[in-house]
């Protein structure tokens, strides 16, 4: 992805409410099932990762789950936030 895409997604996600909570359980298979079914309908997607879900892993080894999961890309991660495009 080049430079000028990546801004301008990353401009879009700035707006975007978060679509799904990630919460204690953490990314089991109903949260990625509901997350590929999100990325389809809307391709820039806003997660929020609650703290209950940091207990154990950081907002990183989330969101590089997150990513190769549902086969995006990592647009930025912002506070507890997480932003991936397909």
């Amino acid at each position: 992805m080049d430079k000028k895409k990546l801004y301008e997604l990353k401009s879009k996600s700035n707006q975007l409410k978060p679509s799904l909570n990630i919460g204690k359980k953490g990314l089991d298979e109903q949260v990625i099932e509901e997350l590929k079914k999100t990325i389809k309908k809307d391709r820039l997607v806003k997660v929020k990762v609650l703290k209950t879900a940091l207990e154990d892993k950081d907002i990183e080894t989330i969101s590089n789950e997150i990513t190769e999961k549902t086969s995006s890309t990592l647009i930025e991660i912002r506070g507890y936030s997480v932003t991936i495009y397909r």
